[in-house]
């Protein structure tokens, strides 16, 4: 069973920046595809960053809305997924979830919740202006 846990949410001024962490257990999170999703209201969790697994060449995808301002990483030797929001705006507030999945990742999209299997408990990112 992976376990996920996130942290480093907060809250900045507009044009701030921060750095959320996702620590992974129960499975070797190189070989997982990740991402994280924010969610503002009950019915919607949208798919901000993606990253493949290793083996599958580790390729980072990127909502339109983050590009250029948000990077996704994976330090292996810690089983830690990153996100580094920089120029963060009032619309970017959110609790911010972290996610795990497999083959039905690629399958179904990795912006997308559906192919992920495992859910961390979300970090509460705010921005003022």
């Amino acid at each position: 069973q992976v376990q996920l846990v996130e942290s480093g949410g907060g809250s900045v001024q507009s044009g701030g920046s921060l750095r959320l962490s996702c620590a992974a257990s129960g499975y070797t999170a190189r070989a997982l595809a990740m991402g994280w999703f924010r969610q503002t209201s009950p019915d919607e969790r949208e798919g901000v960053a993606a990253i493949y697994p290793d083996p599958d060449g580790g390729a980072s995808v990127y909502a339109d809305s983050v590009k250029g301002r948000f990077t996704i990483s994976r330090d292996n030797t810690k089983n830690t997924l990153y996100l580094e929001m920089n120029d963060l705006v009032p619309e970017d507030t959110a609790m911010y979830y972290c996610a795990a999945g497999m083959d039905s990742v690629s399958r179904l999209g990795p912006l997308q919740t559906g192919g992920y299997a495992w859910w961390g408990r979300g970090t509460q990112v705010t921005v003022s202006s």
